[in-house]
């Protein structure tokens, strides 16, 4: 083992976790599941993730959907239906996660569920779970009572937002809660999940994810509440307990706009960052781009000449970082990224860090983050006497340089 390999070690799998950089990786994109075994594949590619660094990986929607993607579940216990893989190959691959130290997160789509079969009404609302007992096997009584297209109206009303291409589930039904539960603590202890990645928070109220965290204890957990307002994401988070994360949407806005000559905009009227991790970022996962904001369906991708600029910001910056497939693999980014994620480990950059805003100019923005480690995105190449002479160049590439202290 060399030595890069045995520090890696040492940091993953020697230190206590809360001594180490958290660094999250999403594991598929919106292809993924038209791959054939991406299980297989992506098992493949663990010895890449664990020499960047790599604490958790994100793993698609394991079970089975009426979508190959994973976003419209049916049969919850079902993960042999998967269009990923199946269940065997599942457990390899988070067991070959395990031996490197690297933690797995499941993709929860739990707001709403396909059915399996036809009221008498000829609706689709009869539920199934997946097993020979009765664990998940719902009727239309556990369907939001608002949600007129599927539900009988015995349910409560929905607590979120709806979710017209599916049954919206009644969070409010004890039955749903624990039952919800119980299947997410057999992801952890049957299938090897170590935490969650909560798809659509928006569709039912904070005080349910706070549920589903306290009676299953994830080692992590973020939700997808698409919010550029921070202030909104932090109510989210504080509602629903205060120990889970949430992506940082407004990071993701301002940052991609501001590296469009808009650099100014990384500085809010208090001096710190603009987006989650100014305010919270011990629970602000920041990114560039996921399976929805970029991969083949671009809703809101980020400028793919300026993506470096944007990990050279969130990779040395407070809050979780989260690296995309797309990026490391398939667009040949894999060395720079791995250099920043290193520059990340070796300073202990962490989700508190602290920033200092150097620079925040239209073209050119500095920063210092816990007084060991200066970066600098934007176009203007002088950065005058910003950086001191006791720091060294770590890395750089296109419009973007990173510093350490000597």
């Amino acid at each position: 083992m060399g030595s890069l390999s045995c520090l890696i070690f040492f940091i993953i799998i020697i230190l206590p976790t809360i001594t180490a950089s958290t660094i999250l990786f999403q594991g598929f994109n919106w292809e993924s599941s038209k791959k054939g075994g991406w299980y297989n594949s992506l098992i493949k590619s663990i010895p890449e993730l664990f020499a960047a660094g790599i604490t958790y990986v994100w793993l698609p929607p394991p079970t089975q959907s009426v979508s190959p993607e994973g976003y419209l579940p049916g049969k919850l216990y079902d993960l042999n239906s998967s269009k990923y893989g199946n269940q065997d190959e599942l457990k390899a691959l988070i067991k070959a996660l395990h031996d490197k130290g690297i933690q797995s997160v499941a993709d929860i789509v739990i707001n709403h569920r396909t059915a399996a079969k036809q009221d008498g009404r000829g609706i689709w609302c009869i539920f199934e779970g997946g097993t020979d007992d009765a664990r998940l096997d719902w009727g239309p009584s556990f369907i939001c009572g608002d949600d007129v297209t599927y539900s009988d109206g015995k349910g409560n009303p929905d607590s979120g937002e709806g979710y017209p291409p599916a049954p919206d589930i009644d969070h409010v039904n004890p039955q749903v809660q624990q039952e919800l539960s119980d299947w997410m603590n057999w992801l952890k202890t049957e299938i090897g999940f170590n935490g969650w990645r909560f798809d659509f928070v928006k569709g039912y109220a904070p005080q349910y994810t706070k549920v589903y965290m306290e009676k299953t204890n994830p080692t992590f957990a973020v939700g997808e509440n698409w919010n550029t307002d921070r202030q909104a994401v932090r109510d989210w988070v504080n509602a629903a307990g205060g120990t889970v994360t949430a992506f940082d949407f407004a990071t993701k806005g301002v940052l991609q706009d501001a590296v469009q000559g808009q650099l100014s905009k990384l500085k809010d009227s208090n001096g710190g960052p603009p987006g989650l991790i100014g305010i919270m970022p011990g629970n602000a996962v920041t990114f560039i781009d996921n399976h929805d904001t970029g991969s083949t369906q671009k809703i809101w991708p980020f400028p793919s000449d300026k993506v470096m600029q944007g990990y050279a910001y969130i990779l040395t910056h407070p809050g979780i970082p989260s690296i995309f497939y797309d990026h490391f693999f398939d667009w040949g980014l894999k060395g720079e990224i791995s250099k920043l994620t290193m520059i990340r480990i070796r300073n202990g950059i962490k989700a508190s860090s602290t920033v200092r805003i150097l620079a925040s100019d239209p073209d050119l923005y500095v920063a210092a983050i816990d007084d060991k480690v200066i970066a600098k995105i934007g176009p203007r190449y002088d950065v005058g006497n910003l950086v001191p002479k006791n720091f060294r160049l770590a890395t750089s590439g296109n419009d973007y340089a990173v510093w350490e202290k000597q």
